[in-house]
């Protein structure tokens, strides 16, 4: 099991050890050891205070661009082509204490020396140092990402609550750095779980437990503040927390989005510690549904210690590794190996195969068996339904050469516009739709992490979903002007593109971000290289019928939005980056400039004139 082999590591005890010298030695700061074995290790105290940890709307949510331009670019920058419906966010205080760190040149010199002199970098934290250091290590991954030669960073975290979104989640693992983490949490430890709860019926509360294990923490003094919280007190504060994880996890059984429903989701890998063990998880929605089935059977003392007793915990796990496992003789009596893991998982969990919750927990163990082999699975199938789509894009592109070489001289833009009743035109139709159908399905499967995780980085799939782009997007504009919707809804650059041809261009922009371009065209594009060309030409329509209408203030406005077209235009044909069907005699493009050339000699106001 991963936990039997975390645990067999010095990592994880000496993880701990640097934080436990942290919380007594550097509240509200870190130190920092290089062992002999050349690991760098910096870890965070969890002693943390500011305005921005006791607010009553301390659990509020920010994007992390907010840190400030180029810190977690990567993270940032996959929002626009990746999480199609949330951006990256996270926790708007815990964000505020890293930043309050990493301003200082302290921080950033240590972090750089560690990355200079050693060959592995382990970043710690105990509570809330343990955001810090997961905000820490995101940075350093994004800051080494143009790092030719690097070395492992490695995040481990002790009872760190929740930081950001799902959307943060997604992106980790987009970036394949969901193994760079390993958040190690008790059976009963409040504060992981706590920001499944909503934050501003808990504040007073909160501040009571964190004065106490701030104090408990930095010394061995005794506090009272753990004791103001009266047994009828911590009752509801557990079963608040209860109701919530339990909610999160119905919410999940539905099949709802987590990020619609819950505003923090786990990433990375999942260390769940027991007196009897441990069990390490890296399906979220399984991480959330251990944790509420092993708080369930909490005592209101465990709830506010457990916090403080990793140090008994990462002992237990460490030493446990050698020793057989002792079971029942009726627990052993399995059908095959796999049963036999997961009593074994069941077991290290601190949960009995007698207590009611036993069940729910074997099943929770169940879906969360490793999911490594389905995307791949997935990707081959989509291979395969690729090439039964592919006759549907031939189609098109045969569509395309009759209406280039038709007698009509209008191009396929407006011949497929100006269509009338025609059975080819219905097939074309009805393949533009099973092909967006094909990408609209893909993008619902990458973005639910059900394909690898660098699908969209694969030159076959980009180059493909490119060139289904500049196929059939015309097609779309040529729709949506057909049926008038811009009258209605707006022009299609601002309010009808559809989300894949957006996605699409984030993919290849990325895919062509370290490419050497290629030479200057010698013959003109088979497809127009901007897909979205034809909706350009729209709108210049639209500026021009303006011109004669608006009143004199807003004309200048038009034509400098028509010199502006009318340029971008003739150079996009001056390097041959559009198809023929854009020059031909009766496309919309030649009537726009034959139009504009009329105007700008019939007007005082001077025009570029078009060729």
């Amino acid at each position: 099991m991963v936990a039997t082999f975390v645990a067999s590591t010095p990592l994880v005890s000496e993880s701990w050890r640097l934080c436990s010298l942290a919380n007594a030695t550097a509240p509200m700061g870190f130190v920092t050891e290089k062992t002999g074995d050349g690991v760098g290790y910096l870890a965070f105290s969890g002693v943390q205070t500011g305005h921005s940890i006791l607010d009553p709307n301390w659990a509020s949510l920010v994007p992390l661009e907010t840190a400030g331009p180029g810190l977690f670019g990567p993270l940032v920058c996959g929002g626009e082509g990746e999480d199609y419906r949330n951006p990256v966010m996270v926790h708007a205080g815990l964000l505020e204490l890293f930043m309050s760190m990493y301003r200082s040149d302290t921080l950033t010199n240590q972090i750089l020396a560690l990355k200079d002199n050693c060959k592995a970098i382990v970043i710690t934290g105990h509570s809330l140092g343990g955001t810090t250091a997961s905000l820490l290590a995101l940075w350093l991954l994004c800051h080494l990402q143009s790092v030719c030669v690097t070395p492992p960073v490695l995040c481990i975290t002790f009872g760190s609550p929740m930081l950001g979104n799902d959307s943060l989640s997604r992106a980790i693992l987009r970036e394949r750095w969901g193994g760079n983490f390993c958040h190690v949490v008790s059976k009963h430890d409040i504060m992981p779980r706590l920001l499944f709860a909503p934050s501003a019926t808990l504040t007073t509360q909160m501040q009571l437990l964190l004065q106490h294990w701030h104090f408990a923490m930095s010394s061995t003094t005794t506090t009272i503040a753990a004791a103001l919280l009266g047994d009828q007190v911590k009752a509801e504060f557990l079963g608040f927390i209860m109701a919530s994880l339990e909610n999160s996890s119905l919410q999940e059984a539905a099949g709802e989005e987590a990020a619609s429903g819950l505003l923090f989701w786990p990433f990375g890998n999942y260390l769940l510690c027991s007196q009897e063990g441990a069990i390490c998880l890296d399906n979220a929605t399984s991480v959330v549904k251990m944790m509420h089935l092993m708080l369930m059977t909490c005592s209101l003392n465990d709830f506010t210690e457990d916090h403080l007793r990793y140090g008994e915990y990462v002992r237990r796990v460490s030493s446990q590794y050698l020793k057989q496992t002792n079971f029942l003789q009726e627990e052993l009596n399995c059908e095959s190996s796999y049963e036999i893991g997961l009593a074994l998982a069941l077991q290290s969990t601190g949960i009995s195969s007698q207590e009611p919750v036993a069940t729910l927990a074997k099943d929770c163990l169940k879906i969360a068996r490793p999911l490594g082999r389905i995307p791949r699975l997935n990707c081959a199938k989509l291979a395969i339904s690729l090439s039964k789509v592919n006759p549907y894009r031939a189609q098109i592109e045969w569509y395309k050469m009759c209406c280039d070489e038709s007698d009509d001289q209008m191009g396929y833009y407006d011949a497929f516009k100006r269509r009338g009743s025609s059975k080819r035109g219905d097939q074309v139709n009805m393949n533009r739709h099973k092909l967006a159908s094909f990408w609209d399905n893909i993008i619902e499967q990458l973005q639910n992490n059900q394909l690898p995780y660098d699908f969209h980085r694969r030159a076959k799939w980009v180059c493909a979903f490119q060139f289904y782009k500049l196929l059939v997007e015309p097609l779309d504009i040529a729709e949506y002007y057909r049926n008038g919707k811009h009258k209605v809804e707006g022009q299609y650059l601002k309010n009808g593109r559809p989300r894949r041809f957006q996605i699409s261009d984030w993919w290849w922009k990325e895919f062509r971000a370290n490419k050497e371009e290629n030479s200057s065209r010698t013959k003109f594009a088979s497809l127009t290289q901007d897909s979205c060309f034809w909706a350009r030409v729209e709108e210049a329509w639209e500026w021009l019928a303006n011109l004669q209408t608006d009143n004199d203030a807003s004309k200048q406005e038009m034509w400098e939005n028509i010199n502006n077209f009318d340029g971008y235009a003739r150079g996009l044909i001056e390097l041959k980056e559009v198809s023929e069907d854009v020059l031909a005699k009766n496309s919309s493009y030649t009537l726009w400039t034959e139009e504009l050339r009329k105007l700008s000699s019939a007007l005082v106001c001077p025009a570029p004139l078009s060729h």
